[in-house]
C-alpha cells in the first residue's frame, strides 16, 4: 500500500497524539481560559474521517476547559456556526473524550506516528514554558515524525529547541496567530486579550520565516515534517496536510 493511498488501512491505523490545553486564568482579562473547541474538534473530525486512531490528551490530565466565545452555545453567539463543535458537545461519547483526558506522562514518540498542538487562550500560558511539552514536540520532530501544531499552540515554536541547542524553527517556515486577528480580537472586546503576540516574537527570531494569510482565513503550511496553522479556522486544513504526509 502506498503512503498517498486513499484506502483506510483498519489493521494498522496510523496513530495521532492530539494534545489540548488544560484550563488557567488570564492575567490580561481575568478571563477563565482553556482550549478552543474548533481546533480540537475540526482536527478530530478530520483524523477519524480518515481512519487515524486519535488519542486526545492534555499536559496535566483532566477535564478540558474551553474558551467561551469558542462554544457554539455561548451567548455571544461568535462561535454559532460551528456545527461541528456543536455535534460533538451532543454527542455522550464525544463529550467523554474531553471530560477526563490523560495527562502526557507515558506518552512517548514511539507510540505514534504524529503529534498535533491545538491552540486557544491557554496555550499563551500553559504551553509557552512547558519544558516537557516543548521536549516530547522537539523529540517527534528531530524523529522524523510529523510535529503540527496550530493558532496560540505555535507559541512553544518560540521557545521550542532541537538536541543540538537550536529552536525547531531554525531554517523554517512557518505560521501561527497573526497580529492582524489580535487586533481584531482585542478591538471586539474591548481590550488586551494576549501577554504576548506571536507574531511579534517570531519575527524577532534572526533565522527563521514566519508568514500569514489572509485574516480568518483556514491556512496551513508544512515545511518538511513540520506542520502549522494560522488560527481557529485552520485546524481542518493543518490536519489534512498531516493526514498528507502520512496517508492513511
Amino acid at each position: 500500500m502506498s503512503a498517498n493511498t486513499n484506502t483506510v488501512n483498519p489493521t494498522h491505523p496510523k496513530r495521532l497524539l492530539l494534545v489540548a490545553a488544560n484550563g488557567s486564568t488570564s492575567q490580561q482579562t481575568g478571563w477563565p481560559i482553556g482550549a478552543w473547541w474548533a481546533e480540537v474538534t475540526h482536527a478530530w473530525f478530520e483524523f477519524t474521517e480518515a481512519g487515524y486512531q486519535v488519542d486526545l490528551r492534555s499536559p496535566d490530565g483532566g477535564a478540558l476547559q474551553f474558551d467561551g466565545y469558542s462554544d457554539p452555545e455561548d451567548a455571544s453567539g461568535y462561535s454559532v456556526h460551528d456545527l461541528i463543535s456543536l455535534g460533538f458537545k451532543k454527542s455522550e461519547t464525544h463529550l467523554k473524550l474531553v471530560q477526563d483526558t490523560a495527562s502526557l506522562e507515558g506518552a512517548t514518540v514511539d507510540d505514534y506516528d504524529a503529534i498535533f498542538l491545538a491552540g486557544g487562550q491557554s496555550p499563551m500560558y500553559t504551553f509557552i514554558d512547558n519544558q516537557p511539552l516543548h521536549a516530547l514536540f522537539a523529540q517527534f520532530y528531530e524523529a522524523g515524525k510529523i510535529a503540527a501544531a496550530i493558532c496560540h499552540g505555535t507559541c512553544v515554536l518560540l521557545k521550542a529547541r532541537k538536541s543540538d541547542g537550536n529552536l525547531i524553527v531554525d531554517d523554517k517556515t512557518w505560521t501561527g496567530f497573526a497580529n492582524s486577528e489580535e487586533q481584531f480580537a482585542d478591538d471586539f472586546v474591548g481590550q488586551r486579550i494576549q501577554p504576548f503576540w506571536i507574531e511579534d516574537e517570531a519575527r524577532k527570531l534572526p533565522n527563521t520565516n514566519f508568514i500569514v494569510g489572509p485574516r480568518f482565513a483556514a491556512f496551513a503550511y508544512r515545511d518538511g515534517n513540520l506542520i502549522t496553522g494560522q488560527q481557529q479556522y485552520s485546524g481542518a486544513a493543518a490536519a489534512r496536510l498531516v493526514i498528507e504526509a502520512l496517508g492513511r
